[in-house]
């Protein structure tokens, strides 16, 4: 009941100022500089352009057919559903513009000046410069047209209103082309920019407002819906990589694992679709940027150890079933045998405040990306169809507290929120 109240004030509160965004407008900028590109080679660049921005993801159902639309997109407000974006002029955008696709891309409006949700993350494609953005339309003017009618979505009241699509944009999106900062090497600059833009990092690794707004960067937060905890890119207490050698992020970026860690759930379709496909030093640029993010001055301090008899228990029963499930691969010290079998000692992935990754991982399997750096991962099977809910809750208790890790114990109950939770 508290979403619909507080959306419903801000509702009232913003109508008035907010109903000029329902309708079109012309400001759509310069226009892009000549890119001394032809259309073959422009059409090629916004092909790679569409795998930064892992656009396939989400606008392609499994099995159907590519750009033609139609996934689901589950959000705590409703089903969004992907729009058709081959080049059909009746039911994809092949009766758009450049300047069209540049105020979908730019300002979050469709050809007819109708507010898009940003499921589709124009908060971060607004950074895209206007010759990236043509690029990106030329290439979607060339995928062969599939006539496949666009699904309505299916929200619910007021967050299927376009008035309260307003609202929300005048509390959380400014259209803002990215900005070059100075003092910061070229490098930098282009890793900021795709990261912060095309890769629309901040989409998974932020927190969100009971509204979905996100003004907090890069500083972690679970995934709605998905259960899938993006950890902080910004804290080296969590994801944060300033201790990371840029190489090992390089690897982790564009393979899926490295001598550090491996990716799994929504991250590993982000590296199997999107990352993978990038040239390296555009790859390496993003390792750059990420690396020089801040971490916190002072790493939170660790609650105090539980030492009563039933912690005590849980451990012992924890370690017992390290040694009979798990120990053949990640070791018994915990150090692995990467990049086959990641290892557990000093893992952030485990010694996050939300144990939630830990655990969806012990229940379904852990399974990285097939690459071309890396074309046969090896995977960790599904250990919830042999551990019940007091089992895998002291596994992981016990990964979180050996080692020299130390985070907080997990209980069954935690376990069992996340046991039905889908997949993706």
């Amino acid at each position: 009941m508290k979403k619909p109240l507080i959306a419903a004030g801000l509702l009232l509160m913003l109508a008035g100022s907010a109903t000029f965004l329902l309708w079109p407008d012309d400001d759509l900028g310069p226009p892009a500089p000549p890119s001394g590109l032809n259309q073959e080679q422009l059409v090629a660049r916004g092909a790679y352009l569409s795998r930064a921005g892992d656009c396939m993801a989400c606008h392609t159902t499994r099995g159907g057919v590519p750009y033609a639309g139609g996934r689901a997109l589950q959000t705590p407000f409703g089903q969004v559903l992907s729009p058709n974006i081959t080049a059909d002029r009746e039911t994809g955008i092949g009766s758009w513009t450049a300047d069209d696709f540049w105020r979908a891309l730019h300002k979050g409006k469709s050809k007819d000046g109708r507010l898009l949700y940003p499921a589709f993350p124009y908060t971060n494609y607004t950074k895209v410069r206007r010759e990236d953005s043509d690029a990106l339309y030329a290439y979607f003017q060339s995928v062969p047209p599939h006539r496949q009618a666009n699904l309505p979505h299916a929200l619910r009241f007021p967050y299927n209103q376009q008035i309260a699509l307003a609202a929300w944009r005048a509390l959380y999106f400014k259209p803002a082309v990215y900005q070059p900062v100075a003092g910061q090497t070229m490098e930098w600059n282009r890793g900021a920019y795709l990261v912060q833009g095309l890769g629309h990092c901040s989409a998974c690794h932020s927190s969100r407002t009971t509204l979905g707004g996100s003004n907090d960067g890069l500083s972690g937060g679970l995934i709605p819906v998905l259960g899938w905890y993006a950890p902080s890119l910004t804290s080296d207490a969590e994801a944060g990589l300033g201790d990371w050698e840029t190489e090992h992020i390089v690897q982790l970026l564009k393979t899926g694992v490295s001598p550090r860690a491996t990716v799994f759930g929504p991250m590993a379709e982000v590296v199997r679709l999107s990352l993978q496909h990038m040239d390296e030093p555009d790859v390496r640029a993003m390792a750059v940027y990420l690396k020089s993010l801040p971490g916190p001055a002072q790493p939170a301090k660790a609650a105090p150890r539980d030492t009563s008899t039933a912690a005590q228990a849980q451990l012992t029963a924890g370690a017992a079933l390290y040694e009979s499930h798990c120990a053949s691969c990640h070791q018994a010290d915990g150090k692995g045998v990467p990049p086959g079998y990641p290892p557990l000692a000093g893992n952030r992935a485990l010694t996050t405040n939300s144990a939630v990754n830990a655990i969806r991982i012990v229940l379904n399997g852990g399974f990285a990306p097939g690459t071309a750096g890396n074309p046969r991962p090896y995977s960790m099977p599904p250990f919830g169809p042999v551990l019940d809910d007091r089992e895998v809750a002291a596994v992981v208790t016990y990964l979180r507290a050996s080692w020299g890790n130390d985070a907080p114990a997990v209980s069954a109950l935690e376990v069992n929120r996340y046991r039905s939770v889908p997949l993706e």
